[in-house]
This record gives structure tokens, sequence and C-alpha cells, in this order.
């Protein structure tokens, strides 16, 4: 129910705003033609920003068990590129955004959001977001 209730905070203050810019980020990719590889993780980030509690970023090869374009040497050589040009300064923004929410009690919750985001910005390529149960099963066995 907490859950729930900081989504839909965090859809109503920052959530839909961010996720507009992460979707204009990503179709600009896609008119640039050479931009088309990242741009499915800027779509991918974009729907994670507007309902991010509950939910996390795993790595594609963990959760199917089995590695793709995104999880071998070209995701790792697209993550470099992708960090040289854009995730430096976008984790940067997240990292000062998040420590200023830890200011208030009530932005806490909202810093380990934007802190969350600082680590997905800086190598975003290969990863799928899931609920956190998922995660935990990934973590500590299917059993």
């Amino acid at each position: 129910m907490l859950a729930l209730i900081l989504n839909i905070v965090w859809l109503l203050l920052f959530g839909w705003n961010l996720a507009l810019a992460w979707f204009l980020a990503g179709l600009l990719m896609i008119i640039t033609i050479i931009g088309i590889p990242w741009a499915r993780s800027a779509f991918t980030i974009g729907l994670f920003m507007l309902w991010p509690f509950g939910r996390t970023a795993v790595a594609r090869d963990d959760l199917y068990g089995r590695e793709d374009i995104g999880t071998g040497g070209l995701g790792f050589l697209g993550n470099v590129v992708w960090f040289l040009l854009a995730g430096w300064w976008l984790a940067l923004g997240h990292l000062v955004v998040g420590l200023g929410m830890f200011l208030t009690i009530i932005g806490i919750p909202f810093g380990w959001q934007h802190l969350k985001f600082a680590g997905l910005s800086l190598a975003p390529i290969g990863k799928d977001i899931v609920d956190r149960d998922v995660a935990d099963q990934l973590r500590y066995g299917r059993g």
C-alpha cells in the first residue's frame, strides 16, 4: 500500500515530466537513426520513471538465463558510448537531486529513487525493469 501511495505522489510530482523527457530523448534517438540502439533503453527508463516504487532494474541475461545483443559485448560497448555521451551527466543530475531530497524526511524515499536512477543512468543497455519480488527471486534463488 505504501508503494502505491509513493508511486502516485511520484507520478504527480516528478514521474510524468521525467518520463516525458526520456520518451522525447528516445524519439530523438530514433530520428537520428544511429541512436536507435540506445532508444530502447531510453523508453525502458521512461516507463520506469512513471512507477518506480516496488520495481528495480536487472540485467536481462540474469532474468532470462541467456545473453542477447544488449547483454553481450555489443551491449557493453553501447554502455561505454552511453556513459561517455550521456550517462555520467544524467547520473550526476539524479545524484544531485537525490541528495537534495534527503534534506527533508518526506523526500527520503524520493531521494532513494533518484539514487537508483543515477546508477541505472550510468549503464542502462541490457537491463529490464521487474517487480522487486522477481529481483529477490533472482538474487536469492528461484526456490
